[in-house]
C-alpha cells in the first residue's frame, strides 16, 4: 500500500485511524503531527487539515460499536457506552470502586479548585485522610497545581486533563452544572454533600466547574481499544 497522506485526504485518514486504534492513551494534534515530521512532503500538514480529517473520520465511525471522540488529552477510539452490558461479560475483574469520602473529596476539588486540604476539611467537617488525596493522585484525577501564600504554604489541588478524559470531556466548561448532578448519580454510589451545595450557593461560585462521577461506569465506558 503506497500511502500519500500529505497529498491524499483519504490516505491521511487511514494513517490517523491506524495510529488512534493502536494507541493506548489519547493522542493530541501534536502527537499526530509527529508522524509526518520526517516526511519532507508532509511538513506543511497544518493543524486545520488534521482536524478536518479527524472530524471526517469521526463521522465515518458514527453509529458503530466504537466511536472516535475528542477528550481533554486528545483524540481516541472508545467503545460506545451502550455496548458495555455485553463487553463487561468478557471481564472477570470488576472496575475499582471508591468510598464516599474519596468521591466527596473529588467533588469538592472539582467544584472549588484550587483548594487545600484545609478547605476540603472545612466543607466536609472532618479531617481528610492523606490516603484519600493519594488515591486521587494515583488515579490521575487530581494534582498539586501550586501553594497558597499563607504560613506553611499548603498545596493547592485541582483536577487534571486525565480526569476530564475519563469523563469523556474536553474542558471544565462541559462539566454539568451543580443543579443537574442529582440526575446523574445515585445516592448509594456517590454523593454530593449538602454542605458543598450550600457553600457554592452562598458564594455564588461558578456552576460550570466540576462534577461527581460514578466511578465504576467511567472505568468501563472509557475503555480504549
Amino acid at each position: 500500500m503506497n500511502l500519500q497522506p500529505s497529498d491524499n485526504p483519504e490516505d491521511l485518514k487511514v494513517v490517523l485511524e491506524a495510529a488512534l486504534l493502536a494507541a493506548v492513551e489519547p493522542l493530541s494534534l501534536a502527537d499526530l503531527k509527529r508522524m509526518f515530521e520526517q516526511d519532507a512532503s508532509s511538513q506543511s500538514l497544518a493543524s486545520d487539515v488534521l482536524r478536518r480529517a479527524l472530524d471526517e473520520l469521526r463521522a465515518q465511525w458514527h453509529g458503530r460499536g466504537v466511536e472516535l471522540v475528542q477528550v481533554a488529552d486528545g483524540w481516541r477510539f472508545q467503545t460506545r457506552a451502550e455496548m458495555q452490558p455485553w463487553l463487561s461479560r468478557l471481564k472477570n475483574e470488576k472496575p475499582p470502586r471508591y468510598s464516599r469520602a474519596v468521591l466527596e473529596t473529588l467533588a469538592i476539588i472539582a467544584y472549588r479548585q484550587p483548594v487545600t486540604r484545609g478547605d476540603i476539611e472545612d466543607i466536609r467537617g472532618v479531617s481528610v485522610n492523606p490516603n484519600i488525596v493519594k488515591t486521587l493522585e494515583e488515579r490521575g484525577w487530581i494534582e498539586a497545581i501550586g501553594h497558597r501564600d499563607v504560613p506553611g504554604r499548603p498545596a493547592l489541588f485541582g483536577t487534571t486533563g486525565h480526569f476530564l478524559s475519563d469523563l469523556g470531556l474536553v474542558s471544565l466548561s462541559e462539566l454539568p452544572p451543580l443543579e443537574e448532578l442529582g440526575n446523574l448519580i445515585t445516592p448509594d454510589e456517590t454523593a454530593l454533600i449538602p454542605e458543598l451545595r450550600a457553600e457554592l450557593t452562598d458564594n455564588d461560585a461558578p456552576r460550570t466547574f466540576g462534577a461527581v462521577i460514578e466511578t465504576a461506569r467511567v472505568s468501563v465506558a472509557t475503555e480504549i481499544l
